[in-house]
């Protein structure tokens, strides 16, 4: 069971409810979070009452607050940290891995400095490596209660695919494998911005029609980001893509819906992010997406005015008003 160790690193919510579902499949699994005292008080209650409180760790699961100790003889590595610490967790990683490591992450989101896809900060820092990607529609509490669910895995080598699939797999998880790290992680990204302007539209009062043709532009804007970027098509339509999105845009278990839902209802984002109390991805990532879609000339009207409301002081009620006076013209992606 040695050579099946592995490292999940980010003990938020999807984090621990990752490593609960490693563990409870019999999976050697070591814990890390960036907070030494929190760590500390999870081992000692065996669970982690902030995020997922009642959720008992079982013997399989070992906590760790030295990120060196969480990865020392292990060869396969989950990291699960919010996208804006992902490269400086790699850059403290590099010198403590193993020459054979092999590096999978279910954060979502971009480089906020580069606009890079994660796979592409992964192997920039740490070298070409079998990598590969979690992510779909899947909530950390329902996962961690066992409501079955499943999810995209994308990876580069099919051993590392195979070695994963073994470990996450079990009659309440399902997961679907493919090669495309771009779709896969594009999906992920994408969706968070999305959902903001279905939460906006509903803290608007706008109604299920309004959602609804939120989510359907959404979609085209995000098949158009991806095929400029080389994805797959079929990935985008797949869990990872319409999946996730339709998850985090219409159940208020999605912090990025509970975002734009207070924006929609007059609170300022610093009220809105301070009630939501954990990391919004949306946030960092619409500024980044904004920034890409120019730079590929893709466009992306509802991305855009989501990125509008959050840097320059547009209203969610003006941003849903220059949407529904844009040029009119086909329905085609």
């Amino acid at each position: 069971m040695a050579q099946d160790r592995i490292a999940v690193l980010g003990a938020g919510s999807w984090g621990t409810a990752l490593a609960l579902l490693l563990a409870r499949n019999g999976v050697p699994t070591r814990l890390w979070g960036w907070n030494a005292e929190e760590m500390a008080a999870m081992a000692e209650k065996r669970e982690n009452t902030r995020y997922l409180p009642g959720e008992t760790f079982p013997a399989m699961l070992s906590v760790e607050s030295e990120l060196e100790a969480s990865v020392d003889g292990v060869r396969d590595i989950l990291i699960v940290v919010p996208s804006h610490g992902f490269v400086d967790l790699l850059q403290q990683l590099k010198p403590m891995l193993a020459n054979d490591a092999r590096i999978a992450w279910a954060s979502k989101g971009l480089v906020p400095e580069t606009g890079s896809l994660l796979s592409e900060a992964v192997k920039e820092v740490l070298g070409p490596r079998p990598m590969a990607v979690l992510s779909g529609p899947t909530f950390a509490k329902e996962l961690a209660r066992g409501v079955p669910s499943a999810a995209a895995l994308a990876a580069n080598d099919e051993a590392f695919s195979a070695a994963l699939v073994r470990r996450f797999h079990n009659t309440r998880f399902r997961i679907y494998c493919t090669d495309d790290l771009v779709g896969v992680q594009l999906g992920g990204v994408v969706k968070n911005i999305i959902a903001v302007g279905a939460g906006m539209s509903d803290g608007l009062g706008f109604g299920a029609n309004t959602r609804a043709a939120l989510l359907t532009r959404g979609l085209a804007e995000l098949v158009r980001l991806g095929r400029a970027m080389g994805a797959k098509v079929e990935t985008l339509y797949g869990l990872a893509g319409l999946g996730d999105l339709l998850l985090t845009a219409t159940d208020d278990q999605s912090r990025n819906r509970r975002f734009g839902l207070a924006l929609g209802q007059g609170k300022t984002i610093q009220e809105a992010i301070d009630a939501i109390g954990q990391v919004v991805e949306a946030v960092r990532n619409a500024k980044v997406v904004f920034h890409l879609a120019q730079r590929l000339s893709v466009d992306m009207p509802i991305a855009e005015v989501i990125y509008q409301v959050l840097y320059c002081q547009l209203s969610p009620a003006k941003a849903a008003e220059l949407l529904l006076t844009r040029d009119l013209k086909p329905e085609g992606i």
